[in-house]
């Protein structure tokens, strides 16, 4: 059993449940996503011949681990669209328009889960609602749990990380353009990227 196994209401009536591991049923709790031990970011290749990697600085989240009956585990998280950040500030300035993610109008993109479960060992899938603009789409995040510690702090941590493929255009995100020689300027394939520390919020 792990954090976010699934067992199905079939086997929980007809199968002696097994064992529940301590040390997993002791990670039960809220947890704060600490954002200054986090990070979320993408890659987009450009042009057809390189990547292009960003990330965004303002985002917060809570993850509510189960360790008894993980199915029950959830995350949320919210990223402000305005802090986009990939390094130039004329492209970041263009991600904001109308041309991508329209922050103005649309300034969040939220993630939801709605099921988890866990693929062996210490791997996991994470199904969700994720929303970019009006648009909502299910997403499924892979995750390797790296495990829990106690800080210098007494902050009692655990730490993700994974990622996920989507199409941008799934969501809106539609602008292009097409180059001379062949092909497009951004691909439509994005890669999203999680590395996720958060502290169980104290009693």
């Amino acid at each position: 059993m792990g954090i976010f196994n699934r067992k199905s209401e079939t086997e929980s009536t007809t199968a002696t449940a097994a064992p529940v591991d301590p040390a997993l049923a002791a990670l039960t709790g809220e947890y704060t996503i600490d954002p200054a031990h986090s990070s979320i970011g993408f890659t987009v290749r450009h042009a057809m011949v390189t990547n292009v990697r960003g990330s965004f600085g303002d985002f917060s989240g809570s993850l509510q681990l189960n360790g008894t009956d993980p199915h029950h585990s959830t995350a949320e998280i919210d990223v402000k669209i305005a802090s986009i950040d990939t390094g130039i500030a004329d492209r970041d300035a263009h991600l904001r328009t109308g041309d991508f993610f329209e922050a103005e109008q649309f300034p969040l993109m939220t993630f939801r889960s709605t099921h988890a479960e866990q693929l062996g060992g210490d791997s996991y899938r994470i199904t969700g609602d994720l929303t970019i603009k009006d648009v909502t789409r299910p997403l499924a995040i892979d995750l390797e749990f790296n495990g829990s510690a106690t800080d210098p702090y007494g902050n009692e941590r655990v730490g993700f990380e994974g990622g996920a493929e989507i199409l941008r255009s799934d969501w809106g995100l539609t602008w292009n353009a097409a180059l001379e020689t062949g092909g497009v300027m951004v691909s439509d394939k994005a890669k999203l990227v999680f590395d996720i520390s958060a502290i169980k919020v104290k009693a």
